[in-house]
């Protein structure tokens, strides 16, 4: 079944757009298959190195260059949930690949940091810029030249869509990327978020706040509610580098094991020394980014994607914008409801139907590009199915349930939440911004209000303990952007913001900085662009000024005089403390190459 047509007239603009750039990629990586991604290119000395810790046989084999080697990279720690489960994957890896005729090698590891750890903490100003931190750390791992193929075990924030730069700049191999699983359901996520607000307001002490997050965050594998983590596992299946199912298996069960067995067995299948060849850089396509950005949009995912999506798609030569985003998020409905869109979690939508059942509903309404390759083969049908543990342990998959387990849950397109995504693009005279309006009631998504203006969270923070945020307002905290202080999330706002809406006051933020992919039920214009430090409008507002955010319209105003507006001063701020500590001085070269956040906020450019 092809796309409608709206869905296909935003893929050809983005096509038509990146031609001349994409056309540059695809010779490149031609030209690097051409050179053999292989050990023929290697000196022995090279290749004693390459393969010293090997077995005899496996020497003989890499010698030979008879077998395909598989690289792994891996984000595996032992302090984050998400990326502990990988401690063992590397040996199943192994092992898979030698049932299957071929060796796998770990090429390198990449770091692996948590937002949830640095919240509100200066190592927070790290966290964006160690996206391209990890494509670099993957790039020299596969440096080598050692392999034919490689696999890539991420899952949280910044470390997919670093490992998918990185896979896509070596494009000539072909990829396959293996998640991890979220942890098991703890205590529901609205009680979480109440035992934060009656800490907030001094009801409760940290001895009750620790015992609630701890009872969240409980065990192996990613964070339950549906923030970055889970949406770069849904982007991963539905762009087709996951093996189909595989994105919401709880880690440490035989059937996650047996799915990363699998997705071995699968990458040495598409290595240039067999039949089919199917290298990365052109297997994804601006179809594929479209596919992505589409179930972003079905699910209510981060709105981090907004600016990692972007940077993913230059990796490929592909030209993506922020209105592509917003105009596909005019085109799809909204098909699930997981916190903080809903009160479920992710083990919740999955054993609803989950990606499946999605994908096929999407497919049957032409929203979705079906004639995709993927790395299970051709076409995105195969993935509209649920994986299983087969009485052999091996992987059997079955067609997705035809209706929902929970409707209240994951709904079909005829039945959908709300008829558009609840990602926009705001436009006004104070930039461009986004904004994510799935959680936030329709009757919340327009404001008008005074500024309160702010250059920290911590300000905002502050004047919420002294009891100055009374009334109605707008909180503008900048100086937040990726040239500032590396575009921190300022997800401790959540708390304070929801405080004062359930008081009654109407509040929203407007900022230049990043709210946590969990962003909630307050109205917030984020990301907006330019930002402060590159003299962008929102370092000209004023505290009073009145600003209006509506949502509905897809506008951002401050409501004064264009001519005084336009010759007030820029404000500035004392940006020192962001330079040093916790390893921020050695990202200083990064704050000054970022690119805007509608261009990626990439140090590449």
């Amino acid at each position: 079944m092809t796309a409608r047509k709206d869905i296909e007239a935003i893929t050809q603009r983005i096509r038509e757009r990146s031609r001349a750039s994409r056309d540059i990629y695809l010779s490149r990586i031609g030209e690097a298959s051409g050179r053999a991604a292989n050990r023929a290119v290697l000196s022995c000395g090279n290749l004693a190195h390459g393969f010293a810790v090997c077995s005899p046989s496996e020497k003989v084999a890499l010698g030979a260059d008879r077998v395909p080697n598989l690289g792994i990279i891996t984000s595996y720690n032992d302090m984050l949930s998400a990326h502990q489960p990988f401690e063992t994957f590397p040996q199943l890896i192994k092992q898979a690949a030698a049932e299957a005729g071929g060796i796998a090698q770990v090429a390198g590891g990449v770091p692996a940091m948590c937002d949830g750890v640095t919240q509100g903490q200066p190592g927070m100003e790290l966290s964006l810029f160690s996206r391209d931190v990890i494509a670099m750390a993957a790039a020299i791992g596969l440096s080598h030249n050692m392999f034919d193929a490689a696999v890539y075990l991420g899952v949280c924030d910044k470390i997919v869509p670093g490992l998918v730069i990185a896979a896509l700049t070596f494009g000539h191999l072909p990829a396959v990327f293996i998640p991890a699983g979220p942890m098991t359901s703890g205590i529901p996520n609205d009680e979480k978020a109440r035992v934060r607000q009656l800490y907030a307001e001094g009801k409760c002490g940290r001895a009750e706040l620790l015992e609630a997050e701890s009872k969240s965050y409980h065990g192996p594998g990613t964070c339950t509610f549906y923030g970055t983590a889970n949406s770069n596992q849904m982007l991963m299946e539905i762009m087709g580098l996951h093996t189909p199912g595989a994105s919401f298996v709880n880690p440490g069960t035989p059937l996650r094991d047996a799915l990363t067995r699998e997705a071995a067995k699968r990458a040495l299948s598409l290595t240039a020394m067999g039949n089919a060849y199917t290298p990365v850089g052109r297997m994804i396509d601006e179809r594929s980014f479209v596919n992505g950005v589409v179930g972003l949009h079905a699910t209510g995912g981060s709105t981090n994607h907004t600016i990692h999506l972007i940077a993913m798609a230059a990796a490929a030569g592909i030209k993506l914008t922020w209105q592509d985003i917003s105009d596909l998020s005019e085109a799809v409905p909204l098909l699930a409801r997981v916190y903080p869109n809903g009160l479920s979690d992710v083990n919740h939508f999955h054993a609803a139907g989950g990606l499946g059942f999605m994908i096929r509903e999407l497919l049957d309404a032409g929203l979705l590009h079906e004639d995709v390759q993927t790395v299970w083969g051709e076409g995105l049908r195969p993935y509209a199915v649920e994986a299983k543990l087969g009485a052999d342990g091996q992987v059997v998959r079955e067609a997705a349930p035809a209706t929902s387990g929970d409707a209240k849950v994951l709904a079909p397109v005829k039945q959908a939440f709300q008829p558009t995504g609840g990602l926009k693009v705001l436009s006004g005279n104070l930039g461009h911004a986004i904004i994510k309006t799935s959680a936030v009631k329709p009757e919340r998504r327009v404001i008008e209000a005074p500024a309160k203006v702010f250059h920290s969270q911590q300000g905002l923070s502050d004047a919420f303990k002294a009891g100055e945020l009374t009334g109605d307002f707008i909180a503008v905290i900048r100086f937040q952007g990726p040239k500032a202080n590396g575009m921190p999330e300022l997800h401790k706002l959540t708390t304070v913001l929801g405080i004062l809406q359930d008081r009654g006051q109407r509040v929203a933020l407007v900022t230049d900085g990043r709210m946590s992919g969990a962003s909630g039920k307050v109205p917030a214009a984020i990301h907006v662009t330019p930002e402060a430090l590159e003299d962008g409008p929102i370092a000209r507002v004023h505290d009073g000024d009145i600003v209006r955010l509506d949502a509905d319209a897809g506008t951002l105003e401050v409501l004064v005089e264009a001519g005084e507006f336009a010759v007030r001063p820029a404000a500035s701020a004392d940006l020192s403390e962001h330079e040093f500590g916790l390893g921020r001085e050695l990202f200083a070269g990064f704050r000054q190459m970022a690119t805007r956040a509608d261009h990626g906020a990439s140090a590449f450019g």
